[in-house]
């Protein structure tokens, strides 16, 4: 039975030339790579550009990490500065959810489902709606502490910010969203929370 390489096996590898064990450490990590990149740039073919920008820059990086953190959060600081330089470049335009026309958008949305879509499926897409409707910053610390499980030292350290800087955009991020869920859900967010 073959083990499954460690990150820091997989990077050792591919620092002595191995390309498909850089291939293996993508393919572990780009699902939610592309899942941040997608917080950021909420459109599909945005956030596949910002992941592959991602891997690129970390392949060419690589001999610089220095291992005093997991991968995944040297990563993670890697796509949190690539989306950024995207969103500058790309001014997107960011919509209000107090916009009555984006609301209505919304409702339009949500009222077409299947009514029997199961309880676990429903509960996660208004979670991520709500969490797609969040500033970037917001979006980022959410998925990185609830999704990616990271401590608010890793998420400190890939959004370069201080702990507790952290842990007070943490707490705001999740009234914001606790905000956002009631304003799409009404009465429903409050099973949700």
């Amino acid at each position: 039975m073959q083990t499954k390489l460690t990150d820091i096996e997989l990077i050792d590898q591919s620092l002595a030339g191995n390309q498909a064990a850089y291939a293996d450490l993508v393919k572990r990590h780009q699902r939610f790579v592309f899942t941040l990149a997608l917080r950021f740039a909420k459109g599909r073919e945005d956030a596949e550009e910002i992941t592959q920008d991602c891997f690129v820059k970390a392949y060419r990086s690589l001999s610089s990490f220095q291992r005093q953190s997991k991968f995944s959060t040297w990563l993670y600081s890697i796509v949190y500065t690539t989306a950024m330089t995207f969103l500058r470049k790309k001014r997107v335009d960011t919509t209000s959810i107090d916009n009555e026309e984006t609301y209505i958008q919304l409702e339009n949305h949500t009222s077409g489902m299947e009514n029997n879509m199961a309880e676990s499926k429903s509960r996660s897409f208004y979670l991520n709606q709500a969490i797609e409707q969040l500033l970037p910053d917001d979006a980022m610390i959410i998925t990185l502490f609830y999704k990616a499980e990271q401590s608010l030292e890793e998420i400190a350290q890939a959004m370069g910010m201080e702990a507790n800087t952290v842990k007070v955009k943490l707490f705001r991020a999740r009234q914001r969203l606790k905000d956002k869920l009631e304003h799409n859900l009404k009465h429903e967010a409050r099973e949700l929370i």
